[in-house]
């Protein structure tokens, strides 16, 4: 995939104040210089799903995560902590936030962004083994929406180049993410753990016994 500075850099922007508390100066400067060149080195390695596919976020995202991580040989547990204040952080709120998933409104607009990333999977035919494989099941739960993957282009990335141990990470970005939703991610397995599929079944914070 082609290398695209814009996510890099604002990502580290925002993780460097959380990786100096956490690591000191010297050591996250250090990191984010290392990792710039991991990352284009990522990416070159990685198969093209797309310029223009609105699944291309995800890899520029979580590599950026990833590179830093692998750069500064940071324990997982300690830069999870990093990520965790770097969701938080309020220009973040602003980019992710605005959606309360025990609307139901909400919950279909949510809905309808999931089912038009298929669809552009299928009017894409020569990316559709290499991008995500959206499965939905409407009748699986009463409550909430369901979805899942058997195909991953991260899980690939990482199975195939040496990440693996550093991918649940990312992985558990996902809860975080539902969370500033204020919904809640209920997930059986991951590709990344060995699992043949990857669920979501999300559901509205304030269901306390979904079905």
């Amino acid at each position: 995939m082609k290398y695209k500075g814009i996510y890099f850099s604002l990502i580290n922007f925002l993780l460097k104040k959380p990786m100096i508390r956490k690591f000191g100066k010297n050591k996250t400067e250090e990191s984010i210089k290392k990792a710039r060149v991991l990352y284009k080195r990522m990416l070159e390695k990685t198969e093209d799903i797309g310029s223009n596919n609105p699944m291309s976020g995800n890899i520029y995202s979580a590599y950026v995560f990833m590179a830093v991580c692998r750069a500064g040989n940071f324990c997982v547990d300690d830069f999870k902590e990093v990520i965790v204040e770097f969701l938080n952080n309020k220009l973040i709120g602003k980019l992710i936030g605005g959606f309360d998933l025990n609307n139901p409104e909400d919950m279909k607009k949510f809905s309808y962004r999931m089912h038009r990333m298929e669809e552009w999977a299928d009017k894409h035919p020569e990316y559709k083994d290499k991008t995500w494989d959206f499965n939905f099941d409407e009748d699986l739960h009463r409550d909430g929406f369901y979805y899942h993957f058997t195909r991953c282009p991260l899980e690939k990335f990482a199975r195939d180049n040496g990440y693996l141990d550093l991918l649940p990470m990312c992985c558990d970005i996902d809860y975080l993410m539902f969370e500033k939703g204020k919904g809640v991610l209920h997930r059986e397995s991951t590709l990344a753990s060995g699992g043949k599929i990857c669920d979501y079944w999300i559901v509205g914070d304030k269901n306390r016994d979904p079905k």
